[in-house]
């Protein structure tokens, strides 16, 4: 083809057109993410994408949310929770994130209680709640606390050996109790030889495996809290009621002697037959349980009798399989089943108990809901055993429920799977092989391969 000066300045023509052409659609790309940001999360657990749990807790709450940021003026920082809050605005658009030099604002800063650059004030309605991480489940730990109609005090009772709310011993409720103020539970111990009664405030009263007998007062101070309408949640171990014995007489339940054998645990490796387990197809239709699939275990269970009450609408929440029973002798050595005896399961190990109750309020009766659970074990929710399986989702399912607060019992906290990569052996030692060997043996081929080809030439 022959090159003349018009075909050359056709050229240059050409090419000054795909270059404006080539940029333009550069620059409308670039506005175009700027403006309508996609992104892809293409992790196991999706991490970066926010929660079902998170979407949940935001559905239930319709009003606007204010998210106040206390950084510096530094890009890096500010784009970081930028980012992490447009999580949460892709969801719900009214949440407003403004930012507040904390150099600027001192005494703000010092009455807030901020101590970290980038620290978060979220404000919902009339209250608010400190967030020092960028990590979703505290993010939203702090939504559902605000999300609360109300303060829900968990009142503790101590003072006869029972297992402490805030105690870190193996057999104490410390690591449960903590998980509870995430979920927007405040707990107090409470000694009813020095208080004479219940306080008002409290949502749910505790008793958790006493060992030293109540006196007839303290009684009497539970039993006028439960004809109240006071919702309470007894934690029993296998063992005597140390006076009790009038409270489960008003809840028309009896303990019965002995604990529950479960040899099933030797299915997964659990050799010792005094844990029972309880899987999803042991689970009675409950509120607590609703769509809950983990396997819970109970060490040292006990079980219960319902008796028919005309006050009490009574269901079972924690049932064993028909393998199980309850052992009556010493539990020393091989354990055998004595139909003579021994009590066959199924057997309910937990239950729940409703009625409505009329009360006044001003010049005007009201009804409300009182809830009750009973479970003949507290092993499972102790430091011990608290994170085996299911067992910490269930208590606080439990203390969802007894709280009535239905729309909060399942608000499961999120793992990301793959934050670490997993190889058996035979794969590593391949990949090991081939960097080692493999890969350096076939560049040195392949140089000495290109290098005599050159020479041929």
């Amino acid at each position: 083809m022959l090159v003349t000066a018009k075909t050359r300045f056709q050229s240059m023509i050409n090419s000054i057109i795909m270059f404006c052409l080539l940029s333009a659609l550069v620059g409308l790309i670039g506005w175009l993410s700027h403006n309508n940001a996609v992104e892809y999360d293409w992790t196991a657990s999706g991490r970066h994408t926010l929660s079902e749990a998170s979407r949940d807790v935001l559905e239930r709450m319709p009003d606007p949310i204010e998210v106040t940021s206390y950084a510096r003026e530094n890009p890096a920082l500010r784009d970081a929770v930028k980012k992490f809050v447009g999580r949460y605005q892709r969801h719900k658009p009214d949440i407003k994130l403004k930012f507040v030099n904390p150099d600027a604002v001192p005494d703000e800063v010092r009455n807030l209680g901020i101590a970290v650059d980038g620290e978060i004030i979220l404000r919902y309605r009339d209250r608010s709640e400190n967030v020092r991480s960028d990590e979703e489940q505290i993010f939203t730990n702090a939504l559902q606390r605000l999300a609360r109609k109300q303060e829900n005090w968990v009142a503790f009772i101590e003072g006869h050996g029972e297992r402490k709310a805030l105690g870190k011993a193996n057999h104490d409720l410390g690591e449960w109790v903590g998980q509870l103020f995430n979920q927007g539970f405040r707990a107090q111990p409470i000694n009813l030889s020095e208080i004479q009664s219940v306080p008002d405030n409290t949502r749910i009263l505790v008793i958790a495996g006493p060992r030293v007998e109540y006196l007839p007062g303290e009684v009497e101070s539970i039993l006028e809290y439960v004809r109240n309408g006071g919702n309470l949640l007894w934690l029993h171990d296998p063992g005597p009621l140390y006076g009790l014995d009038a409270i489960a007489a008003e809840l028309s339940i009896l303990f019965y002697d002995g604990a529950v054998i479960d040899y099933a645990g030797q299915l997964i490796g659990i050799n010792d037959p005094t844990i029972a387990l309880v899987t999803s197809s042991l689970y009675p239709p409950h509120p607590a349980t609703d769509q809950f699939d983990f396997t819970t275990l109970y060490p040292l269970a006990g079980a219960i009798k319902m008796f028919e009450s005309e006050s009490w609408n009574m269901k079972p929440i924690l049932q064993t399989g028909d393998h199980t029973w309850v052992e009556t002798d010493e539990l020393k050595g091989e354990v055998a089943y004595n139909e003579d005896v021994d009590t066959l399961g199924p057997l309910t190990i937990g239950l729940s108990l409703e009625r409505q109750l009329e009360q006044e309020q001003g010049d005007e009766l009201v009804t409300r809901e009182q809830r009750i659970v009973v479970v003949a074990d507290g092993d499972f929710l102790s430091n011990t055993y608290l994170a085996n399986s299911g067992n910490n989702e269930l208590g606080t399912r439990i203390l969802n429920w007894l709280s009535n607060d239905d729309d909060f019992i399942s608000i499961p906290p999120k793992v990301a799977k793959d934050m670490q990569l997993s190889m058996s052996a035979t794969t590593l030692g391949v990949i090991g092989i081939g960097f080692l060997f493999v890969l350096p043996i076939g560049l040195i081929v392949t140089g000495i391969t290109i290098g005599l080809r050159r020479k041929k030439k």
